[in-house]
Order: structure tokens, then C-alpha cells, then sequence
């Protein structure tokens, strides 16, 4: 009898020791997420002030951004900061409202607005005084903590139409 209770106190502890460490496992995995959401947060404040030391920090060299609606290729942090001289003189006063957000294994999508008032050289458009607000949708992947990929989509036949480039 004693060797009974013995081996299923065992089990008992064996299966305690798998559940905690699934547990452990969950915890881990939910705390990289919430991670990488808030690096995508940090994303836009970086990106708004132009901050090239976070950008090299958190972007890595070899980071791609794939945007169609972008004239010239966005890669590695240099190509942030070269986004973003091209952008804000344009709107300076560029406002990215962080909608939702969905994190799964090593990426994160991010619903958000783009708002801001176009008073400066924006492409070969002339500053039109008018003011956006686009929808759109950013896919973010993640190694190591580290930004390595951008999937951007943006709602840019309603900015033109807002902005009076097309009807």
C-alpha cells in the first residue's frame, strides 16, 4: 500500500512539475508579446520624434519595410530616419493614433490612423493647407526583440483624394 501512495504521489508531482512549467512556458511566450507590442508602440513615438538612437537600437540593419505606395526603399534604421525627413516637413504635425492591436508568434499587426495637416513639399505636391486621416495597417516581425521586417498598408487614394490630388 505504501508503495502505491508512493508512486502516485509521483505522478502526482510529476504532472505538477509539466503543468507549472506550461505555465511558465505561457507566461514567458505572453510577456514576449506584450513586449513586441510595446516595442511597436515605441516604433511610432521613435518614428514622430525622429529618434535615430532608438531607431538604431531597435531596428536592425538588415530590416526591409515593403510599402507600395513609397517611391523609395525603406532599410535598416537609415531608412526610417529617412522616412520620417521625408514625412514630417510635409505634415509636421503628424499625429498616429494606435488603434488595435494582435500579437502572434513573432509579429504584431497595428490598426492606426494617420492625421496631420499638409503645409510643406510633400513629393512633387505643393503644400495644399488641407488635412488627412487615413486608415492603416502595419504587420511588425520581431527577432530577439528587434525590428526585422514591416508589412505597411495605407489608405493612399483616400489621402489623395483628401488632399485634392485626384476626385
Amino acid at each position: 500500500m505504501t508503495l502505491e501512495i508512493s508512486k502516485r504521489a509521483l505522478i502526482l508531482g510529476a504532472m505538477a512539475g509539466v503543468a507549472t512549467l506550461g505555465v511558465a512556458c505561457a507566461d514567458t511566450q505572453a510577456s514576449v508579446l506584450e513586449g513586441n507590442k510595446q516595442l511597436c508602440r515605441d516604433y511610432f513615438q521613435a518614428f514622430l520624434k525622429g529618434d535615430k538612437a532608438w531607431m538604431k537600437k531597435h531596428i536592425a540593419p538588415t530590416f526591409v519595410r515593403h510599402d507600395p505606395g513609397l517611391p523609395f526603399e525603406v532599410k535598416g534604421p537609415e531608412g526610417v530616419a529617412k522616412l520620417h525627413d521625408v514625412l514630417m516637413p510635409a505634415f509636421p504635425d503628424m499625429e498616429l493614433p494606435l488603434l488595435d492591436f494582435i500579437a502572434e508568434g513573432d509579429k504584431v499587426l497595428v490598426r492606426l490612423k494617420v492625421k496631420g495637416t499638409h503645409t510643406g513639399p510633400f513629393g512633387d505636391m505643393a503644400a495644399t493647407g488641407k488635412k488627412i486621416d487615413i486608415d492603416v495597417l502595419d504587420l511588425f516581425q520581431f527577432k530577439d526583440g528587434v525590428l526585422v521586417e514591416h508589412w505597411a498598408l495605407l489608405d493612399n487614394l483616400g489621402m489623395l483624394k483628401q488632399l485634392g490630388a485626384v476626385s
